[in-house]
C-alpha cells in the first residue's frame, strides 16, 4: 500500500523491514510474531511473549532453529538483525525462537539439536557426516550414567571427548561443504561458550544442575518422612526398592532406572531426587 520505501524505513540500516518469528517454549504468549528488525530479544521475550510462567527464571533463548545458537540473559539486549546475532554466536535462520527457563539443561539441549542435525546430514562430506556423529557421541557420554561404563577406556573417552569437543566443532564449521554442515555445530559452540560450567558439572561431577538428565539423577528415600507403607516398592517396575512394612525403605541405585514412579506415587514426599 505504501510502497517499498515505507517498508525499507523500518528496521536498521543493514537489516531492513520486519521479521516473523515462531515464538515458543517456556513463555506465556506463544505463536507467530512479526517485529521490526532491530528490536531486542528482551522485548520479544518479555514484552511480546509475556515473560517466563510459573515464577521461574529466564535461562536462554534458542534462535535460528536447530542450527542456531542458545543465548543467555547476558546478551538478551542484543538487537535482532543479521549482523548482531552473528556476533553473539546465533543467526536469524528459519525464524524459530525457543525460550527456556532454569529447568532446561543446556548439554541436553545441544544433544537434542545435534540428534536432529546428524540425522539430516546427507552424508556427502566427511566433516558433516562423521563430525556430527562424533559430536553426538560425546554429548551422549556426558549425559550418561557411570553404570553404562564397563571399562576404564569408556571413562577416559568421556574426558577425551570434552577435550576435543570445541576443536571438532570448529573443524566441522570450517570444512563442511554446505550451509547445514557449516552451521551444524552452532548449538554445541554457543552452549559451550555461554554455559561451560554445565558441561564441566556433567563431566567432573556427573551432575546435571538443571536436574533434566535422567540418567544422572539419584533417587533416595528420606528416613524422616517414610512410614514404610510400601507403595513405592509396589510401583517400582525393577524391584529396586526394598524394606519391611512400616519401616523405612531403601532404593538400590544399581537397579533403579529413574522411571520416577516412586516419587509420583509417594503420598508423603519421602522420595528425594538429586
Amino acid at each position: 500500500k505504501y510502497g517499498p520505501e515505507r517498508y525499507a524505513g523500518i528496521g536498521t540500516e543493514t537489516s531492513k523491514g520486519t521479521k516473523i518469528f515462531a515464538l515458543s517454549g517456556q513463555v506465556r504468549n506463544v505463536g507467530l510474531v512479526e517485529v521490526p528488525m532491530g528490536v531486542s530479544l528482551r522485548e520479544i521475550v518479555f514484552d511480546i511473549g509475556g515473560g517466563i510462567p510459573g515464577g521461574k527464571k529466564f535461562k536462554a533463548v534458542q534462535i535460528g532453529g536447530p542450527s542456531g545458537g542458545a543465548l543467555p540473559e547476558s546478551v538478551i539486549d542484543t538487537p535482532v538483525d543479521y549482523e548482531s546475532l552473528k556476533e553473539v554466536g546465533a543467526m536469524m535462520g528459519s525464524g524459530g525462537l525457543v525460550v527456556m527457563d532454569e529447568s532446561t539443561c543446556m548439554v541436553d539441549l545441544a544433544k537434542y539439536f545435534m540428534t536432529f542435525i546428524q540425522s539430516e546430514s546427507c552424508g556427502k562430506c566427511i566433516p558433516c557426516r562423521e563430525g556430527t556423529k562424533r559430536l553426538l557421541e560425546i554429548l551422549e557420554r556426558l549425559t550418561s550414567s557411570h553404570r553404562d561404563e564397563t571399562s576404564q577406556e569408556q571413562s577416559l573417552l568421556r574426558f577425551q571427548g570434552m577435550v576435543y569437543l570445541e576443536r571438532l566443532a570448529s573443524v566441522i564449521k570450517d570444512t563442511s561443504l554446505c550451509g547445514l554442515g557449516q552451521t551444524a555445530a552452532n548449538p554445541v559452540m554457543s552452549t559451550l561458550k555461554y554455559f561451560r560450567e554445565e558441561y564441566e558439572a556433567h563431566l567432573y561431577e556427573r551432575h546435571c544442575p538443571a536436574g533434566a538428565c535422567r540418567e544422572l539423577l539419584t533417587y533416595t528415600i528420606d528416613a524422616d518422612r517414610c512410614n514404610g507403607c510400601g507403595l513405592c516398592a509396589k510401583k517400582c517396575p525393577q524391584d529396586a526398592i526394598v524394606g519391611v512394612k512400616k519401616q523405612v525403605h531403601h532404593i538400590i541405585d544399581e537397579k533403579c532406572i529413574r522411571c520416577d514412579q516412586c516419587r509420583v506415587n509417594c503420598n508423603f514426599d519421602a522420595i528425594c531426587v538429586n
